[in-house]
């Protein structure tokens, strides 16, 4: 039987997990098909296909681009699947976006450290690793230990990077419609990602039109509402459905691998990845 967890995240971008204890923790939960989809990186998919070998499990190669809705004024985040070679288009649009995040998160540490914390930019970017760019995960790794979803540590992120927080600001995403087209012009499928966590539900109509594959129904933030409305906009398109765990390790709510798992594949190059 298949075990699908299609959206996992490495040290790559903003998961506290190393490529190979993700490949490791996904074997051991019985996984059978796996895809990392790092945030607008492609930087770990050689070290999965080697990964896959070495753990005889199936690879997608994957990417979650960090995008936006403009119109609405709201995230938007795509999920391009079965990607290969240079993927040129990817990389031009989201090489700019990796920068301005290195950047904008440099500036929010020193927002944080003239508030009074006692936190270096060495001990925040000894724990980027793989990512190359510094997240705003890593500079709470460096404040604090305690659980992602404990009371502690969400009263002082929100603190920090919520509303009138001292490092409370965001970069500039890229055009969902931009995300959508790199990564079909790269010849990768193109999911739109948990639209019931961002509230994607509106532009999704627009981005079918454009020519969207796919929605991701399983995920740790949807609900029965949520299924039921994925369900029926995917039957009624012919849209593949999708899902995983949103896997973050301990900078992302505790998640069970092999709890948010697809049990079909609908698509031959899926299967035979």
């Amino acid at each position: 039987m298949m075990k699908v967890d299609l959206h996992m995240h490495s040290t790559y971008s903003d998961g506290s997990t190393t490529l190979e204890e993700l490949f490791q923790q996904a074997k051991a939960a019985g996984l059978t098909h796996i895809s990392v989809v790092d945030h607008d990186t492609l930087d770990h998919v050689e070290e999965g296909q080697q990964l896959a070998q070495k753990y005889a499990l199936h690879f997608i190669p994957g990417i979650e681009i960090s995008a936006y809705d403009f119109e609405r004024g709201r995230k938007v985040h795509m999920l391009g699947y079965q990607l290969h070679g240079e993927c040129a288009h990817i990389r031009q649009l989201c090489q700019p976006l990796l920068t301005r995040r290195h950047e904008h998160t440099l500036w929010q540490l020193r927002q944080i450290q003239e508030a009074g914390f006692a936190v270096t930019e060495e001990q925040a970017c000894e724990r980027i690793s793989k990512a190359g760019v510094l997240y705003k995960q890593h500079i709470m790794a460096a404040l604090t230990t305690t659980a992602f979803d404990s009371k502690d540590y969400q009263t002082l992120y929100k603190s920090l990077f919520k509303n009138n927080g001292v490092a409370a600001s965001d970069i500039r995403y890229v055009d969902a419609f931009d995300a959508l087209h790199a990564i079909k012009a790269d010849g990768g499928i193109a999911v739109l990602a948990h639209p019931g966590q961002l509230d994607s539900y509106d532009i999704a109509e627009q981005l079918i039109a454009e020519g969207l594959d796919g929605i991701e129904l399983v995920h740790p933030d949807h609900n029965e509402h949520d299924y039921e409305r994925i369900v029926m906009m995917a039957n009624k398109h012919g849209l593949l459905m999708t899902g995983g765990s949103d896997f973050h390790g301990r900078y992302g709510i505790e998640v069970t691998l092999g709890k948010h798992i697809m049990q079909h594949l609908h698509i031959p190059s899926f299967v035979n990845a």
